[in-house]
């Protein structure tokens, strides 16, 4: 039981660390974005991502963990909004939704991980649906790029 929690607390800390991420690209990309309705989008999605990494928080304290206290090195290394920054500099929201989609879809890949991995199954509910929200959140933002190609 005990090992199965420790793997369950690395594998929610590294969902918290993308939830970040997210939340970090999402408002940047607000901050500098012209677009009223790209504006309060990624604004929702900032604030949507904070409540995701929030939520996790709970299920590793309820597994007997620390949040954010990840042995796992991959939130170190990789930060799926990274380059945000630079492309919402250029102004150019075509490239903001693409950087946004593209960590949205990093964001999506480690959710799929996480179902994949024998959680407990209130873990298991809670990681569905915000895999569920994460993917819904990359269509629509896929469905903006197409428009403005």
């Amino acid at each position: 039981m005990q090992e199965q929690n420790s793997k369950a607390i690395s594998v929610l800390n590294d969902l918290i660390e993308y939830c970040k991420d997210g939340q970090h690209g999402y408002h940047t990309a607000a901050q500098d974005v012209k677009n009223t309705e790209l504006k309060s989008l990624f604004n929702t999605y900032a604030q949507q991502r904070a409540e995701f990494a929030s939520q996790l928080r709970e299920q590793v304290r309820g597994l007997g963990g620390d949040p954010d206290k990840s042995g796992s090195i991959t939130g170190a290394l990789h930060r799926t909004f990274i380059d945000i920054k630079s492309v919402v500099s250029s102004g150019d929201e075509g490239a903001i939704l693409a950087e946004c989609d593209r960590g949205d879809s990093a964001a999506e890949e480690k959710y799929d991980e996480a179902l994949r991995a024998s959680l407990p199954q209130p873990v298991m509910q809670v990681v569905r649906k915000q895999h569920d929200e994460v993917r819904s959140a990359r269509n629509q933002i896929r469905s903006l790029k197409e428009r403005m190609k």
